[in-house]
């Protein structure tokens, strides 16, 4: 098909689009997709081994996202390459991980409750916009370390209008047609932009200024005290990329993954009913697989992009320099020859065969891995602890929802619509 026809279509239908191309091409095919060159699909595990496990300096996944870089800006972990990559991810990994995720469940669970517990029951409720602005507020709490007064909903404001303009379908028309170098200059784009900076900045310069830095445990707080390891501090353009990164790597995909979860619990209500068993008991072990089997099956991302610096081999074919390699999240984890019956919700299955390397990745592998995936994982089992602790949920439609391309999520086309009682 012609550019613009492949185009339109991945836009809209990209679930779609890559199992028929799967069907008809095999497990390795070309996209051609405007502003982003060929693309080379990859639906193999051990391929997918190879792209993941192959050398950083000819796998770039910060080309690869250039989309990216006029949201996110030049510093993003996920627009860098190499050294600069591994240098931020160093500063970016401690805060994420161990005995720091420890200290924000409280204020996870305390969100989650005061939000569950204020939704109306008896009537037709869509979860989706209440799940965003939950993790939009756990955001703000533990990452931007804001509690409350004038400053917080001014924040809160102007992050909720930047996080729409990214989710809205709308704009992958100015995207697709302006791209990624020509649509800062687009004036609905650039005033959310500046907007979102100037506050941002404001919260680094009043956190430089306070006098216990050093006892805050909030993500900017950790940002403004870490130094490289050339002993200098993380400068202010860092400091606001990597915070617009984590706002938006890490609010729309959870809040996405979370109302796919609900949509899927509701509509299996014997898995729905052994979840809130174990949970009412204290147990962990399936709601864990309940997150795995959500984020196997219904992936908020559907691919994962390397961009080649030099010409490599991979599954008998040459590919050039330039070429985009993807990884296909949506296409592995349909993959009857590893997950019978793939279109199944089935949670257990993971207890059968627990997560693979290369054949479980939906926050991405090799040492690209999504930075925010434990975070993310440990938010969702919080919010879907505290929401079966304290609500029954049924389907306001016994159909499931199909999913609904908005930029580059995937979210159930009916915002996940559930009666509660």
């Amino acid at each position: 098909m012609p550019r613009p026809v492949q185009t339109a279509i991945w836009a809209r239908q990209a679930q779609w689009f890559l199992s028929q191309s799967r069907r008809r091409l095999g497990p390795m095919f070309t996209l051609d997709i405007a502003h982003e060159g060929r693309w080379t699909i990859v639906a193999d595990p051990e391929l997918i081994k190879q792209v993941f496990t192959g050398d950083p300096k000819v796998f770039h996944a910060g080309e690869g996202n250039d989309i990216l870089r006029p949201l996110l800006g030049e510093h993003s972990l996920l627009t860098l390459d190499e050294a600069p990559h591994m240098s931020q991810r160093k500063l970016l990994l401690p805060p994420l991980h161990g005995k720091r995720m420890e200290g924000y469940e409280a204020t996870m669970s305390e969100i989650a409750a005061r939000e569950i517990e204020s939704w109306p029951t008896g009537v037709p409720y869509r979860l989706r916009p209440r799940m965003q602005a939950m993790t939009l507020e756990i955001i703000i709490e533990t990452v931007f370390g804001v509690h409350g007064g004038a400053r917080l909903d001014e924040l809160r404001a102007a992050l909720r209008d930047f996080l729409d303009m990214m989710t809205n379908p709308r704009m992958l028309v100015p995207l697709l047609t302006l791209g990624p170098d020509r649509l800062p200059s687009y004036p609905p784009f650039r005033r959310r932009v500046e907007r979102v900076r100037g506050l941002i900045l404001g919260e680094i310069e009043e956190r430089r200024a306070v006098a216990d830095l050093e006892e805050r445990d909030d993500i900017l707080s950790l940002m403004v005290g870490a130094c490289h390891e050339d002993g200098s501090p993380m400068g202010e353009e860092e400091i606001h990329d990597e915070l617009l990164t984590l706002l938006v790597a890490g609010h729309e995909t959870t809040a996405t993954a979370l109302s796919w979860a609900v949509e899927r619990l509701v509509r299996h209500p014997d898995k729905l009913a052994r979840l809130r068993e174990e949970v009412e008991a204290g147990e962990e072990a399936y709601l864990t697989a309940t997150i795995q089997e959500t984020l196997r099956l219904r992936p908020v991302i559907v691919i994962v992009i390397r961009r080649l610096t030099a010409a490599i081999e991979l599954g008998g074919y040459e590919l050039p320099a330039g070429m985009n390699v993807v990884p296909s999240i949506h296409l592995v984890h349909r993959d009857p020859t590893i997950y019978p019956e793939p279109d199944a919700f089935r949670p257990e299955r993971f207890f059968e065969t627990p997560p693979g390397t290369y054949t479980w990745i939906p926050f991405g592998g090799g040492v690209r891995r999504c930075i925010g995936a434990a975070f993310a994982q440990q938010e969702m089992a919080i919010v879907l602890r505290e929401l079966v602790a304290r609500r029954s949920i049924r389907p306001t439609d016994p159909a499931p929802e199909r999913p609904f391309r908005r930029a580059i999520t995937e979210t159930p086309r009916r915002n996940a619509e559930v009666v509660l009682t």
